[in-house]
């Protein structure tokens, strides 16, 4: 059997601070579709997790097809990890957003406040330039731009 997906829907990123996360991707962009408080049956089940009681924010980018899911735990509280910036580490590592002018967004970004861990590099192979940012709560960050 084939299975026949139509497109990755949302990202989902639990953080302990939300409005910072929240305030960090408008910054890129994204604006807020909802927000709210999850609980009840459905999540606990879903969550294999007990009284599970959550605030959440909905973001959308531009087009709508980028979706990104901000979730902080109230009950049971989140639980931390602190390598998310660990770049060569298993497991989830970074988003990458394609971007139309890569010096400009970098310059934007600087302008506000946002951590950069990398320069602007290139990559001759597929004629793409990149650079390496700080996301919150550590998240790592690509921004890239592809030549014609």
């Amino acid at each position: 059997m084939i299975i026949s997906f139509k497109k990755i829907d949302h990202i989902n990123i639990v953080v302990k601070n939300l409005e910072a996360a929240k305030t960090f991707f408008i910054k890129f962009g994204f604006t807020v579709q909802r927000e709210g408080i999850l609980e009840g049956k459905w999540i606990d089940t879903l969550t294999r997790l007990k009284n599970v009681k959550a605030e959440y924010v909905a973001l959308c980018l531009y087009n709508g097809e980028t979706k990104l899911e901000l979730l902080k735990f109230i009950n049971p509280e989140n639980l931390s990890t602190c390598d998310n910036d660990v770049i060569n580490k298993t497991g989830f590592r970074h988003m990458a957003f394609e971007v139309k002018s890569i010096e400009n967004v970098v310059k934007n970004l600087k302008e506000q406040g946002i951590e950069f861990l990398s320069s602007i590099q290139e990559y001759k192979e597929t004629n793409k330039k990149l650079c390496y940012l700080k996301g919150p709560e550590g998240i790592v960050l690509e921004l890239a731009e592809y030549g014609k």
